[in-house]
């Protein structure tokens, strides 16, 4: 994030720069950043406004070592060096050098107009002195507005971390959907919830011209579930009991998309979903897939049309001609 002309910035290492206005020295409070959660110059910068040569600022800070503790003078890391390098474009000459700066805290810029000792260097730790107190005060009187920026931009990297997890799940979908090796058999357990229904909608949508459900449990998130068919694709449900609220779910279903028969079948136990030419014996009703523990397997050995006839299928034509009655 670039940060030419910008009030103020906060970086991943926690660096703020209140204004980047490239090299005008004579706003001062342009130059201090927040390092660290400190007010700090950079040696470059202090450079250039003692108008000296860094190295030379920094050997008479090196002849002086007992005067500048930890809490007066630290040296950047490389991580907050490249921090700076990539958002703020006055430091773009640090990228290619092997050397970190040294940043200097108020106390330290205090400490420094002790060691050069000059006029000019005197008058230029006031202005120094100065522009600390009026970035304090600066900070103090616009703290509220920092705040919610801050939040402004959590909120907005939250957003997008959800927005990439949601993309990866889609990715992930498709990517099964694409998939020709459906598996033939398995467990789902309790709170698989998501991971049920999308093998289940995935055989649905692989369906080329029928599928027929054997489930005495069923309800609307059943009919919603067939929908995810093609729509040449005809759907059959056989329950033990079509009570009147299921009888008006299909009436409304049919009126407005394409129909799913329904007829009473009393004799399963268990649920099977046939889709074309495959049988699924599924543990679960299809309402309740995740909710408990599962298995499926696929019925290689078993004809379809021999199932159906067994089962009595033709005989049992409760269909969707009683839909408007």
């Amino acid at each position: 994030m670039k940060t030419t002309n910008a009030l103020s910035s906060t970086f991943a290492n926690g660096i703020e720069v209140v204004q980047d206005v490239g090299n005008n020295s004579e706003n001062i409070e342009a130059f201090i950043l927040t390092i660290r959660g400190k007010q700090v110059l950079l040696d470059r910068d202090l450079a250039m406004l003692y108008n000296v040569e860094t190295k030379v600022l920094n050997q008479a800070i090196k002849r002086n070592q007992e005067r500048f503790p930890e809490r007066f003078r630290f040296q950047l890391t490389k991580e907050e060096m490249t921090e700076l390098v990539t958002n703020c474009d006055r430091f773009s000459l640090l990228k290619h050098s092997s050397v970190c700066p040294f940043a200097l805290t108020e106390q330290g810029v205090a400490m420094l107009s002790t060691v050069l000792r000059s006029a000019t260097a005197v008058e230029t730790s006031i202005k120094i002195m100065d522009a600390f107190v009026t970035m304090r005060h600066f900070l103090g009187d616009n703290i509220q507005l920092f705040r919610r920026l801050e939040t402004i931009e959590y909120h907005q990297l939250e957003m997008k971390h959800r927005q990439d997890k949601t993309e990866n799940r889609i990715d992930e979908i498709f990517n099964r959907l694409n998939k020709d090796d459906i598996p033939k058999q398995g467990i789902f357990f309790d709170g698989q919830i998501y991971d049920a229904y999308t093998f289940v909608a995935n055989l649905i949508r692989d369906a080329k011209s029928s599928i027929v459900l054997i489930d005495n449990y069923i309800d609307d998130t059943v009919l919603t579930l067939l929908d995810k068919r093609n729509s040449d694709v005809t759907a059959s449900i056989y329950t033990d009991r079509i009570s009147r609220d299921l009888q008006l779910d299909i009436n409304r279903h049919n009126a407005q998309y394409p129909p799913i028969s329904i007829g009473i079948y009393r004799k399963a136990h268990d649920r099977f979903l046939i889709v074309d030419s495959k049988i699924y014996h599924i543990g679960a009703s299809i309402k309740d897939l995740g909710k408990k523990i599962f298995g499926f397997s696929l019925m290689k050995d078993l004809d379809v049309m021999d199932l159906l006839n067994k089962i009595g299928v033709d005989s049992y034509s409760y269909m969707n001609e009683n839909t408007n009655r």
